[in-house]
């Protein structure tokens, strides 16, 4: 009896996985991003939802290039921060709170990008000390408020490395030396700009839209 039921739990754990692996990825629908075609975007400063006061600065400062390099007109960051300290807004929860119709009103931007970070900073366990940044992204649109698209990427200091050539010792001083690296620099704002690379680069799978200033506009 028990040999049974070890066998039938075999089997259905064998099609969860075939199940599994025989899945279609979900594809993004572009139909609004498409039929929006923004030309420029306001990129607000970054929901933190991790404990590290660095993440917000950390991530705004770098997510202008990916988009820029995608062929859209962005905004200018220090002018947007600016302009939302002189109406009395400081921080990122009470900005992302602003309707998008007024923020078209005050800045004349087509769309707004709406991102949260819910991991950044290092971690260290036994055999492995890593920096990563995790994040997520919605693109809105600011005349009809209408959701464009959504997307989310990580990254981490620590990609690729499988290094065991110095056994269980070289792993644990690996790590020791990692992590204080880690610790006495800003190890995640490199790390910051992998993720925001990997979340708003346009012409990868489920990203972002090229945008009328690249040569590629129109054809993804």
């Amino acid at each position: 009896m028990r040999l049974t039921s070890f066998a039938g739990a075999i089997a259905l754990a064998t099609s969860a996985l075939l199940l599994g692996g025989c899945a279609t990825p979900v594809k993004t629908d572009y139909t609004a991003f498409k039929a929006s075609r923004p030309r420029s975007i306001l990129v607000l400063p970054p929901l933190n939802h991790s404990p590290d006061v660095n993440a917000t600065f950390s991530m705004l400062s770098q997510m202008t290039h990916p988009l820029a390099e995608s062929g859209y007109y962005v905004m200018p960051v220090s002018l947007v921060s600016e302009t939302f300290k002189q109406n009395g807004l400081t921080e990122a929860g009470d900005i992302h709170a602003v309707v998008p119709a007024k923020l078209r009103e005050i800045f004349g931007a087509d769309a707004a990008l709406y991102v949260t970070v819910s991991r950044y900073g290092s971690s260290y366990t036994i055999l492995k000390s890593e920096a990563v940044v995790s994040a997520s992204a919605r693109l809105v649109d600011l005349k009809s408020g209408d959701l464009l698209w959504s997307g989310q990427a990580s990254a981490s200091n620590n990609e690729g490395n499988n290094n065991s050539g110095g056994g269980l010792a070289g792993l644990l001083i690996q790590a020791l030396v990692h992590q204080i690296l880690n610790n006495v620099t800003d190890a995640s704002h490199p790390v910051a700009g992998m993720t925001s690379q990997r979340l708003l680069r346009a012409g990868v799978p489920n990203g972002l839209l090229h945008g009328p200033r690249s040569p590629l506009y129109g054809q993804d």
